[in-house]
């Protein structure tokens, strides 16, 4: 920053020349965030003129994506008080039209590449998730589903597979989705990890030759709705015995166990727990290190709070394109940095799951056509 000032100048700090053309005016204080942490900086001011740090510039892509959402709101007849706002909320103090044309043009490049790239090798281990955000359709401010697909390959990494926006979890629209991961090199998935959305269910079954596992969180809230308030910690902690057990035999047997036991004070929950036993417990029959992260949808949860929160920023988006292009940038990044960190699962216990013999009970059965 020092050299470029000089250049400006047209003098070194203390020097007298007939070049210069104007003066040092003291720093301002500017904060650069990296991956490592962030920098304090003293950038240095001009009495005349200003200067301003070209490695400063460059945005996020998530920052260039919120940037041209703002443009797109003003250009879908949204007020102009609501896009006081959203510029307020980002931080700044306006940008013009060419600029929002060449970051919009820019990220949607990145994000298309991003979410339409090869997938190579097997994956064996899939989550699937819907989040809502809302937009404007035809004058009216609709929800629609953001769905989104993690996976984690042999080598035991972890990457955002999928994006796709729709009016509804509907099977049509999750079918059409896996197929499409499919199209790109999705294969060797042993187990799919949702909630237990009746439309998710189908296409998985239609799309996939695998075992379902159902989100263990979901399914206990859906169970505790059956119990008292006062005796969810009881009731869910006889439960988790289940989850406690070495394997999937001890686990089921557990299960049962534990479904009896409740079956006079609440005879709808221990129908639950019977119906729903090889759904719940279909990670028992898969690696031991593996199972802490395959039981829930858990990691696809904290992913989708961070979509919500730089989501919360537009309120509601103008249009689909725009959802594609923010919630697209805001995976990219995160994909990026999982790709920094260390293996999510353990490379060791990869062997292991081709040795899982998958029971036909744990598939789900396709629909009928």
């Amino acid at each position: 920053m020092e050299h470029d000032v000089e250049g400006l100048i047209g003098a070194a700090r203390h020097e007298r020349s007939e070049g210069r053309l104007t003066y040092r005016n003291g720093y301002r204080d500017r904060e650069l965030k990296t991956r490592l942490g962030s920098l304090n900086l003293r950038v240095p001011k001009l009495r005349q003129g200003s200067y301003f740090p070209g490695f400063l510039e460059p945005r996020q892509t998530s920052e260039k994506a919120l940037v041209a959402v703002i443009q797109e709101a003003w250009i879908g007849g949204v007020s102009t008080r609501r896009v006081d706002d959203l510029v307020q909320a980002m931080g700044l103090s306006g940008i013009s039209k060419s600029t929002v044309s060449k970051l919009c043009k820019e990220i949607d490049e990145r994000v298309g590449e991003f979410l339409d790239r090869p997938l190579a090798g097997e994956w064996p281990y899939v989550w699937l998730d819907a989040t809502y955000l809302k937009v404007r359709q035809g004058g009216r401010i609709v929800s629609v589903a953001a769905i989104i697909a993690v996976a984690v390959n042999t080598d035991g990494r972890r990457e955002i597979i999928g994006l796709a926006i729709g009016p509804s979890e509907a099977e049509t629209f999750w079918t059409d989705f896996l197929r499409s991961l499919k199209s790109r090199g999705l294969a060797g998935v042993k187990l799919v990890i949702s909630d237990a959305h009746t439309g998710l269910k189908a296409a998985i079954a239609r799309v996939f030759d695998a075992t379902w596992q159902r989100c263990r969180v979901h399914w206990m809230r859906n169970a505790l709705a059956y119990v008292p308030k006062g005796r969810h910690t009881v009731v869910a902690a006889a439960i988790r015995q289940a989850f406690n057990q070495a394997d999937r035999d001890h686990a089921g047997e557990t299960w049962r166990h534990v479904a009896d036991q409740l079956r006079n004070r609440w005879p709808k929950l221990a129908d639950l727990m019977n119906e729903s036993e090889p759904d719940v417990l279909a990670y028992m029959t898969f690696p031991p290190q593996h199972r802490t992260k395959l039981h829930s949808t858990n990691p696809l949860e904290r992913l989708n709070k961070e979509v919500k929160r730089r989501a919360d920023v537009v309120g509601i988006f103008p249009n689909e394109e725009a959802i594609t292009r923010l919630i697209g940038a805001v995976l990219f990044e995160q994909n990026d940095e999982w790709q920094t960190q260390h293996r999510y699962m353990q490379l060791e216990a990869m062997s292991q799951i081709d040795t899982v013999a998958v029971d036909p009970i744990l598939k789900l059965q396709p629909a009928a056509a």
